[in-house]
């Protein structure tokens, strides 16, 4: 107890720094299933998935994943009827901001998409893995 007391500081920084490692992978399931760069190929090629960039047109007009449809989130809730005849396909998702992504996932899920994920890393990781992509 009095090393407790005489370092309360220390522990509450290891507690804090811990709670910093863990975090990442709290958020990560709140997000729906996450997909890395291969695993979203692989979906693509074999699953025929369906890509959404739910970046503003700004930023999908400076390029996007290759094929991607630009649906931002802030129209996705009135376009979600446009991705109607593609509710069988597996849908990936990607923006810049993960945050971003699970929320469109939650909005597609309660449109009746079943086989949603969100792109690891998303735009950023796309073109760090060297992978096509459309100006």
């Amino acid at each position: 107890m009095e090393f407790v007391s005489k370092n309360i500081f220390l522990i509450l920084i290891a507690f804090v720094s811990g709670a910093m490692l863990l975090w990442p992978l709290v958020r990560r399931g709140a997000g729906g299933p996450w997909v890395n760069t291969l695993q979203a190929t692989q979906l693509m090629n074999r699953g025929d998935a369906i890509v959404i960039d739910l970046r503003p047109q700004e930023e999908f007009a400076k390029g996007h994943v290759l094929g991607a449809r630009n649906l931002p989130l802030a129209d996705l809730e009135r376009r979600a009827g446009e991705l109607d005849k593609h509710k069988a396909k597996p849908v990936i998702v990607y923006s810049g901001d993960p945050n971003r992504a699970g929320g469109a996932i939650a909005l597609l899920r309660k449109h009746g998409f079943a086989n949603v994920h969100n792109l690891a890393g998303g735009y950023a990781a796309w073109q760090q893995a060297g992978l096509p992509v459309e100006k």
